[in-house]
């Protein structure tokens, strides 16, 4: 394979392995390491960042939940402050969980049974 073609694969597969899903309030980025990180969108600080050591991580979390499950089901999974909120945003924004949004104040979610 000459050089170029090789430099192109790489670049190719790396941009593959990091991929970045925007959301409404909530960001996921699937890092080259194999790490998945929920960030708030527009947020840029380490506050705002709930990394997991993959994808597979944070579908367990979810598959732990009760079927209606708030912020403190998430923080008896270990995630403390803001990040359980931004979480359970996410698992409501994201195309692969069954869930939606179904209190603000406070911030309640429900898996949707199929």
């Amino acid at each position: 394979m000459p050089r170029e073609a090789a430099l192109a694969l790489r670049e190719s597969v790396g941009d593959a392995l990091e991929r970045r899903l925007e959301l409404f309030r909530t960001v996921g980025q699937y890092r080259r390491d194999g790490s998945y990180a929920v960030a708030r969108r527009g947020a840029d600080t380490p506050g705002n960042e709930q990394v997991f050591d993959s994808f597979g991580e944070l579908c367990e979390l979810f598959e732990s939940l009760p079927p209606e499950f708030g912020a403190e089901a998430v923080g008896d999974a270990g995630i403390t402050g803001s990040r359980r909120h931004l979480i359970v945003r996410h698992f409501a924004e994201h195309p692969r969980f069954d869930c939606r949004l179904t209190g603000e104040r406070p911030l309640r979610a429900e898996k949707v049974e199929e």
